[in-house]
């Protein structure tokens, strides 16, 4: 295939590194031969070479707001990230991973259901007074793991509703411990004293208010090497996602100062330790081959926050907005033996994905509710000639549609965003104001012009025809608020 310079000025092949084309070119039981696996890696999808359970291991970390460019092999600048590089030339990297929407609440519906989040009905962020969450009718990836027999467990933010009935122990978890939301909502608020100060919960009880931040991913990731070595012999699923680095930003006594750019850039770091501590005990426990480990984000960098703020280059704008600054987001992925190592995919995925191709390698049947979701191994083992399994990609803000993508276009809707428009953001932890901007109709072709500056749909008018038919078959589905359309296919959120 022909080779092109990815983001991050690195070249590679479409599907492929140089590095790992002889490797990707083998068929599947040449390439497990090679790798000295028996005849069960053959017959079972989940499963390579000795396994701790009959299927393979599953765990997701998850960061929170955190850039496209805050991973050192995505182009990081001012610290290093050395476990999360080491998974990239150990696993495939995704430059063009997407997730659903580009603030925390829907991202994570997205994740945890397969789902758009306007179908399952959580478009918006959940604040402490909010009365509704995640619905008792969808099955969540733990659910379906544990259906299969899985030890399942979060341990960090969940924000998907904060009342018991929303928690992670009535959605397939059999552990959690962490934030119900997000860690700036809102302990002790100096202008609104009604909200309740924040909670660190253990299962579905309070266990303290206004803990030490500085703890938390610390504490996060104890929690999770342990339930690793509990659990080592039998298979898990284990759901990580980090507090960090949502402002306000917090870093243990092990990292402050240690980087080059200031405290955003110490909690990166110990958040790359902590992959490094779950990546060590795998291997301590010999269960390395047997379990696939995935790091993203749920959305971009706050930008407005300045040096306590991530960076989305070369993307244009972050979080709150549907270019690809809010929404593309670094994706590593790591299985060794079955993912081919230092391999790189653009194609284009999305965090929907994760859970109807986690299904499939566990042997779940997936949801008996719709999903938007597809199957993406194919593109995570590096398969000869994979393509993207979607058509098209939506990006919705709240109700309203935005922008879809389908292969290298994207199409902008009319639509108002906020940005910095050129300015810096603020300084030690206090943000500058956003001012609002608006797009017209337009089209960018993403292989040239990744920070979707020039719109070219004057010299592609067929495109923006073809885009506007998918952008209106998705509003009949999930509505669209901008044309007053409601959509037949939404699904309720959970009440209490």
């Amino acid at each position: 295939m022909k080779s092109k310079i990815n983001p991050v000025g690195n070249s590679i092949s479409r599907q492929h590194s140089a590095k790992s084309r002889v490797t990707n070119g083998m068929n599947r039981r040449e390439f497990i031969k090679a790798l000295g696996l028996g005849a069960a890696a053959l017959a079972m999808p989940g499963c390579a070479g000795k396994a701790s359970g009959d299927k393979p291991n599953f765990i997701i970390i998850f960061c929170d707001d955190a850039g496209y460019a805050d991973v050192g092999c995505f182009g990081a600048k001012g610290f290093e990230t050395p476990n999360l590089d080491r998974m990239a030339a150990e696993g495939v990297r995704f430059t063009d991973f997407y997730v659903a929407a580009a603030s925390c609440t829907p991202s994570r519906a997205a994740l945890m259901t397969g789902c758009y989040p306007q179908r399952v009905s959580l478009p918006h962020v959940l604040g402490p007074k909010a009365k509704i969450g995640i619905s008792s009718e969808e099955q969540t990836i733990a659910e379906l793991l544990k259906s299969r027999g899985y030890a399942t467990a979060c341990y960090g933010k969940w924000h998907l509703g904060h009342h018991p009935e929303f928690l992670p122990k009535r959605h397939g978890f059999d552990d959690y411990f962490g934030l119900p939301y997000s860690n700036d909502m809102w302990p002790r608020h100096p202008t609104n004293k009604s909200f309740p100060d924040l909670p660190l919960i253990e299962g579905e009880k309070i266990i303290e208010y206004n803990p030490d931040q500085t703890k938390l991913t610390t504490w996060y990731t104890e929690r999770a090497v342990r339930f690793i070595e509990k659990n080592k012999d039998r298979s898990f699923f284990l759901y990580l996602p980090h507090s960090m680095p949502h402002v306000p930003l917090y870093v243990s006594d092990k990292f402050k100062g240690k980087s080059k750019q200031g405290l955003y850039g110490d909690v990166i770091m110990e958040i790359d330790w902590s992959a490094g501590q779950i990546l060590s005990t795998l291997k301590r426990l010999g269960i390395d081959e047997q379990t696939l480990v995935m790091f993203t984000s749920d959305n971009g960098p706050w930008l407005s926050y300045g040096d306590h703020a991530g960076s989305a280059r070369p993307l244009r704008e972050g979080k709150g907005t549907t270019f690809d600054g809010g929404q593309r987001e670094p994706c590593i992925i790591r299985w060794p033996g079955r993912i081919p190592a230092g391999t790189v995919c653009d194609e284009s995925a999305s965090a929907m994905d994760i859970l109807p191709t986690l299904a499939k390698l566990a042997g779940a049947e997936l949801p008996a509710l719709r999903i938007d979701g597809k199957d993406i191994w194919p593109l995570m083992s590096g398969r000869a000639g994979a393509r993207s399994p979607h058509e098209a990609l939506f990006y919705y803000r709240g109700w309203a549609l935005e922008a879809v993508r389908s292969g290298k276009w994207k199409l902008h809707l009319p639509h108002s965003y906020r940005t910095l428009g050129g300015r810096k953001g603020g300084t030690g932890g206090k943000p500058v104001k956003y001012e609002q901007a608006k797009i017209g109709l337009a089209l960018f072709d993403l292989e040239k012009d990744i920070g979707e500056q020039h719109d070219v749909s004057a010299q592609h008018p067929e495109v923006v025809e073809r885009l506007l038919g998918l952008a209106d078959k998705i509003r009949e589905d999930l509505g669209d608020s901008t044309k007053k359309m409601t959509g037949k296919s939404r699904r309720p959120p959970g009440r209490i």
